[in-house]
């Protein structure tokens, strides 16, 4: 934990400075056992703490922001979501030479969802359900979505793909990504109502308990908008029957899956180039998302 850099200007984290910040400001914590938790998250650093918490420790400037959203939302949400989501329990300072705000969570129990789910197309009506329930939530005092952001329309980010694209090189199929984001730009526009999204329903971000989906973490993402944008897991999650499935809970039309499919090439292609030297599980992740993604483009 803390020792590999994947942002030029991330801070470093460790155990010791977990335990010196818990001490001036959470003393009752600070005699718990700490361990670093294992992850290719991009964004923080997370300690198990005790056998009950953990602590999340922002690594970049970006994600500063995630603690304060979930801390407003996901009280308000999580009473209508069929699956367990972050609790945040305590909100940490900036102190001890580490400049972020940082927070405690309660212990979610799970492993990842990389090769851990047992049946998949369960899991597919499980996650299609969680997504259902999201979308339906008042939305009434949701934060303005930035450009660019999550749930936005596939064109604000068509110049960073284009970029990520051409610095990929000969390591991807250039061409047929390209063909297949032109396909997703020319999809119709969502012209209905805008809804809750995650907006980053990958693998690392759904817990699994013996086999079954447990929970949705990670909200960083969280935004009102185009509810294609959660149609992400279908290439990075589900293939096949399962896929199928997933598309078949949500009653997705056309239009939206390509708009889905773009989302899920757009969060790739960006994050090969950015990641290949210094994340071998989110490229592991990212490669087989675009894989699956070009596949499914060929059959359509």
């Amino acid at each position: 934990m803390g020792t590999t850099k994947m942002h030029a200007d991330e801070v470093l984290t460790d155990v010791a400075l977990v335990r010196r910040l818990l001490a001036g400001q959470f003393p009752q914590w600070a005699e718990l056992r700490i361990e670093p938790v294992d992850s290719y998250g991009t964004d923080h650093d997370i300690y198990r703490l005790g056998d009950e918490l953990s602590v999340r420790m922002p690594r970049i400037g970006w994600a500063t922001g995630q603690a304060a959203k979930e801390a407003r939302w996901l009280p308000k949400l999580a009473p209508h979501l069929p699956l367990a989501v972050p609790v945040q329990v305590a909100m940490g300072d900036p102190a001890e030479g580490y400049p972020f705000a940082w927070s405690v969570y309660e212990w979610l129990p799970g492993a990842n969802a990389n090769g851990t789910i047992r049946d998949l197309d369960q899991a597919a009506a499980d996650l299609a359900a969680f997504v259902t329930a999201l979308r339906r939530i008042d939305r009434t005092g949701a934060h303005p979505r930035a450009r660019g952001a999550r749930g936005g329309p596939l064109a604000e980010g068509d110049e960073s793909v284009r970029r990520s694209i051409a610095q990929l090189g000969d390591r991807i199929d250039g061409a047929a990504a390209l063909r297949s984001w032109q396909e997703s730009l020319d999809a119709p526009a969502w012209d209905g109502p805008e809804v809750w999204v995650h907006g980053d329903l990958l693998p690392g971000n759904l817990l699994v308990v013996d086999g079954r989906l447990s929970a949705v973490i990670d909200f960083g993402g969280l935004n009102v908008g185009d509810p294609a944008c959660d149609l992400q897991p279908a290439w990075n999650v589900f293939a096949g029957d399962s896929r199928r499935r997933f598309r078949a809970e949500l009653g997705v039309d056309d239009a939206s899956w390509l708009r889905g499919r773009g989302w899920a090439l757009s969060q790739a292609v960006n994050a090969l180039p950015y990641y290949w030297d210094t994340n071998p599980g989110m490229i592991r992740q990212a490669s087989n998302a675009l894989a699956q993604v070009l596949a499914d483009d060929r059959e359509a």
